[in-house]
């Protein structure tokens, strides 16, 4: 069984039952029984504070996901501890409005979009980025979570 938490830490409503259903079906569709993560939702000064100290990058982002088994240095245990992901509330609104859908599509394309990076996919390099993007698109369209 998956170890799901979502911290809101804004003052804007989130609904943390469809959060964690959606972090619980992409981690089935990639087969993982027993990860263990967190999803944060921040705002726009927190991640800026966290893109640029972990990053390098000076400017807010929209989500930053901080994967534990990122190298050989873990630990395995029986549990998978995949890490943390942030997220930005105000990002959020500001995509919905931008790529003209809803709140409730942009929030979990970006938290499904940093549940697969804990798991390892990436989209530095384009053939990486199709796979990743395709499997967002297949896990959102089967949650009938659609533009």
């Amino acid at each position: 069984m998956n170890k799901i938490e979502i911290i809101n830490q804004t003052n804007e409503k989130v609904d943390k039952e469809s959060l964690k259903k959606i972090v619980d079906y992409t981690l089935a569709k990639e087969q993982v029984k027993n990860g263990v993560l967190n999803v944060i939702i921040i705002d726009n000064d927190m991640i800026h504070k966290l893109n640029k100290e972990y990053r390098g990058i000076d400017r807010p982002t929209d989500v930053i996901s901080f994967a534990l088994e990122d190298d050989d240095t873990f630990i395995k245990l029986d549990e998978r501890i995949l890490g943390d992901i942030y997220i930005s509330i105000d990002k959020v609104y500001e995509q919905a409005k931008e790529y003209d859908h809803s709140f409730k599509r942009e929030i979990s394309f970006l938290t499904v979009h940093g549940v697969l990076h804990l798991l390892g996919y990436d989209h530095m390099v384009k053939e990486e980025e199709i796979t990743m993007f395709n499997k967002q698109d297949e896990i959102l369209e089967e949650l009938k979570i659609t533009r």
